[in-house]
């Protein structure tokens, strides 16, 4: 207790040695700083900036965390995202009176000083040595303009965090020696600028604008005197003046500054009295951070802008470099999202589906020849809320890109492609196969691309219903989604062809895995994603090129710079004449196949109907000439559970089917997609026929007028009282595998 006065204080030594610290650090700032690079005060210690005799160029020109602004493809507003809420702008779009208050509350000698103010130095020695502690400090505005340069560039790491705030001699020294090398370079007019757009003002936002916006939903250049004062009240502690949450307290602290703005003849007593006297009027806008900001429930569109950024080289080398990209904000990003077709996507996506189903919807829009999706609809809302039954899980998608691991198997809707394959091989749309309602086919008459066998098991293929017995040829087959026929019209064109073609069109390219090489292919077995089938029958919209799906058209930095963005890669993947007869044969799907409750009365329009095995997912996939959409329906949640006696949107289904449900919703979004479009038509062309199928149910794939969903296109029970267990029905259930298990049961 020796050390100790008896008032409490520090003794006459502590003060003294106090003293002389302080003084020995000033007077060594007042030297010019004259220390060498390391070593001297502790300057190499962990945290300090390399060459310390060379100004950073970041504190010239620091680089600020801003908005990033997403557009759609007319320019209109689609979300905001940010790291740190800040719009940086110029001194002259600053109020005036913002930019005395600023001066006038944190450094009232800002353009009498240097980057020292040594009266403040001698007077904080004074009052500190007085009070026996830290009563007061000394650092200029551009001190503090320093030492924010290095907590920003510290972003969200608690560590660089610490050490750019660490209470160090080392570290202060550093500080004062590059404000004197700010205050050289840039001169005061720019660091107060600077200063004014680094600063945190609380309630996430940063920067003077948008503090400004935040408070008083005003631009910068606009705020009167009180509230300019009220702002720069904030500085010194946001928390505890925050007028959102103690308007008492951040009256008290305005008033202050506005009392120092007269002291220092910034204004005169009578406009601080007036001032003073007037109640702080706030006209808060709440943060609108992130994709889940997005209008139209474009939410996981704008996800997977963010995931193209975060994963594309164009953008970056490394993760670290892009996700600096993103972090940094400031970009415009216009993206290839076509409003109308959006809010289409979206009311479909929910018009027959409820958020609270057991089952979800997705449905993607792709632009054939350019590759630009154009919208992302799902029932679930975008949102991390459970219990409101929202989800970031993008269905539409590969899990890279922020959705499916496995993605979804997509059944009936994979027979044009091995149609497709059939007639580049140069077999006829006449071929012609007759059957039973179930066959046995030996999977070593199946080829990999290797040259070696598929298997050595049968592989034992059923139509959906019994009565499926005749002679079909292509036309028909596809109409109908005959598993018989494509199983044998495989055969012909060869596995690996098959195989071949899917990669072509972009099969499995958002799951980022290879196209399993199993004769069950050609019923669907094997998985993909939404936005894939999408392009897949954009291709055939497209006369035979696919490209490659792309989310961004333009992007421009903060700066104005433009960035370079991924471009779509398109391919031919088969001949205009294979393309032009699948698109003649897949519009017979939608005017009297399985599809018939999808297809559209006032345009040419193709399709397909997909369902797995035990009704675990179903699809409608289908186009025009300049619009393809693909839909999907499922359990995203845990184990698939099969879709039979099922309520969903408030629809009891006896059996879901792709017709009976993806269709309608298929409808709905193309329709009001195309609402305002052109009305192109398909290249004509004659499709021969083979021998007439002998069809013992001819009408059983029209739907029904009795409106009870499930009995419609997917095939009516021709044998009441006998039910056929699902399992006999198109493979053995479950995902895909050598045997054959898995794809589609016809439809």
């Amino acid at each position: 207790m020796a050390n100790k006065r008896s008032g409490g204080g520090l003794t006459g030594t502590q003060q003294a040695a106090k003293f002389l610290g302080v003084s020995v650090l000033s007077g060594a700032v007042l030297a010019g700083i004259a220390l060498p690079a390391a070593g001297a005060l502790g300057l190499a210690a962990k945290g300090t900036v390399e060459g310390f005799d060379e100004i950073p160029s970041n504190l010239k020109t620091p680089p600020l965390s801003q908005r990033t602004t997403i557009l759609d493809s007319e320019g209109g507003h689609l979300a905001t995202v940010y790291s740190r809420d800040r719009k940086v702008v110029p001194i002259e779009k600053i109020s005036p009176y913002m930019q005395k208050a600023i001066v006038a509350i944190e450094d009232s000698r800002f353009y009498e000083h240097g980057a020292v103010d040594l009266k403040g130095v001698l007077r904080a020695i004074n009052r500190n040595a007085q009070s026996g502690g830290v009563a007061q400090g000394a650092s200029t505005l551009t001190q503090q303009y320093v030492k924010n340069v290095f907590v920003e560039e510290a972003g969200d790491d608690p560590e660089k965090v610490a050490q750019a705030t660490q209470q160090t001699i080392g570290r202060k020294v550093r500080e004062l020696k590059y404000a004197i090398q700010v205050e050289e370079e840039l001169g005061k007019k720019k660091i107060l600028e600077n200063y004014l757009n680094i600063t945190f003002f609380g309630q996430q936002a940063y920067g003077i604008e948008s503090a400004s916006q935040r408070y008083f939903s005003k631009p910068a250049a606009d705020l009167k005197l009180e509230e300019a004062a009220m702002l720069a009240g904030l500085v010194q502690s946001p928390s505890r003046y925050d007028p959102v949450n103690d308007s008492q307290e951040a009256t008290k602290r305005r008033n202050i500054v506005l009392q120092r703005m007269a002291d220092v003849k910034d204004i005169s007593q009578a406009e601080a009295d007036r001032a003073k006297a007037t109640p702080i009027k706030l006209k808060v806008k709440s943060p609108k951070n992130g994709c889940i900001t997005a209008v139209d429930g474009a939410g996981f569109f704008c996800d997977y802008v963010r995931k193209t950024i975060l994963t594309d080289p164009v953008f970056g080398k490394t993760v670290e470099e892009r996700q600096k990209l993103w972090n940094l904000g400031g970009l415009t990003i216009r993206t290839t999202l076509d409003p109308r077709a959006q809010e289409a996507a979206n009311e479909a996506a929910v018009a027959k589906i409820y958020k609270n189903d057991k089952v979800a919807a997705s449905v993607v829009q792709v632009q054939p020849g350019s590759g630009k999706i154009l919208s992302m609809g799902q029932s679930r809302p975008y949102g991390l809320d459970q219990k409101k039954h929202e989800t970031t899980l993008n269905l539409a998608v590969g899990s890279k890109m922020g959705g499916t691991t496995y993605g979804f198997q997509v059944g009936s809707t994979f027979k044009p492609i091995t149609a497709a394959a059939a007639l580049e091989k140069g077999l006829s749309p006449a071929q012609s196969f007759s059957s039973g309602y179930e066959i046995t086919v030996p999977e070593d008459s199946f080829t990999r691309c290797d040259g070696k066998p598929a298997g050595y098991a049968d592989w034992k293929v059923g139509n959906e219903l019994k009565s499926e017995t005749g002679t079909w040829d292509m036309t028909s087959a596809l109409g109908k989604s005959i598993n018989t026929y494509f199983a044998k019209l495989e055969q012909m064109a060869g596995l690996c062809e098959t195989v071949q073609m899917a990669k072509k069109v972009g099969y499995e390219r958002e799951l980022g895995k290879q196209v399993k090489e199993s004769p069950s292919i050609t019923l669907g077995a094997i998985e993909a994603t939404p936005l894939d089938m999408a392009a897949v029958y954009a291709t055939f919209a497209n006369r035979g090129t696919y490209c490659t799906p792309i989310a961004i058209e333009s992007i421009k930095t903060a700066n104005g710079e433009r960035l370079k963005v991924p471009q779509t890669e398109c391919s031919r993947a088969m001949s205009e004449r294979t393309a032009d007869t699948i698109n003649q044969m897949l519009k017979g799907v939608v005017e009297d196949g399985t599809g018939t409750k999808a297809g559209l009365s006032d345009r040419d329009n193709a399709g397909k109907t997909g369902t797995t095995n035990d009704r675990k997912d179903a699809w409608f996939v289908g186009y025009t000439p300049n619009l393809s959409t693909a839909v999907w329906v499922g359990d995203d949640v845990g184990e698939k559970q099969s879709m039979y006696d099922i309520v969903i949107g408030g629809v009891t289904y006896d059996k879901v089917c792709g017709g009976c449900l993806p269709g309608p919703i298929w409808k709905i979004a193309m329709t009001g997609a195309l609402s305002a479009s052109e009305t192109p038509s398909f290249a004509p062309i004659a499709v021969p026929r083979g021998e007439k199928p002998e069809d013992k149910d001819k009408d059983k794939d029209k739907p029904r007028d009795d409106n009870k969903p499930g009995d419609g296109d997917e095939g009516d029970d021709m044998f009441p009282g006998i039910t056929i267990p699902p399992d006999l029905i198109g493979g053995t259930g479950g995902r895909g595998n050598g045997n054959g298990g898995g794809g589609g049961n016809g439809r």
